[in-house]
């Protein structure tokens, strides 16, 4: 049986960049072709920093205080554009954030310290929706996901709840271990 004859265009003939980015010779083309035969054309889609932190440059970081559920003070250092969520998850902090960042759970509810809340920008509609959610609002509650970094905020403290709506096994562990015996 005869192999389909496929016409490409002329741009493909040459060259062709396989999936890893390498440019390859139009001799390895077939291996890019689907079982029919036909031509797969390769796209790409804009890079999405979500969950990755940025390496903040020399004299150019924003600190920020975390303090824990346990009362624990956490000193990180971040760069500016950086979000509270993502940057927590990367110091391993405990900091649910269950929707990725999309501003549609309100896991990552954070309590500003009232001398910076008012530096950071009006929550929009889409956060006051889901910080009416959150357990234990406070006035100066925000959600992690939506508070952007900027210099202004250098010594930025923000604590963490005693807990979230998106209830985990850990945080009844030690209710658990409070249980009488029967």
């Amino acid at each position: 049986m005869a192999t389909p004859s496929v016409s490409y265009p002329r741009r493909y003939l040459n060259v062709i960049q396989s999936p890893s980015g390498s440019i390859l010779p139009s001799s390895n083309l077939t291996s890019f072709l689907s079982p029919c035969g036909a031509y797969r054309s390769f796209s790409r889609t804009a890079v999405r920093r979500h969950g990755h932190i940025n390496e903040p440059k020399p004299g150019e970081e924003i600190h920020v205080t975390f303090i824990t559920r346990e009362g624990d003070q956490v000193h990180v250092e971040a760069a500016e554009g950086d979000n509270l969520l993502d940057i927590a998850q990367a110091h391993d902090l405990d900091m649910e954030g269950a929707c990725g960042g999309s501003c549609a759970c309100s896991t990552c509810h954070v309590i500003v310290d009232p001398e910076f809340y008012d530096l950071i920008p009006e929550p929009d509609d889409d956060e006051n929706d889901m910080l009416d959610l959150a357990f234990g609002l406070t006035e100066t509650s925000r959600l992690g996901c939506q508070v952007k970094l900027t210099k202004e905020l250098d010594g930025l403290r923000v604590a963490l709840p005693q807990m979230t709506r998106n209830l985990q096994a850990r945080d009844f562990e030690k209710r658990a271990d409070e249980r009488p015996e029967q």
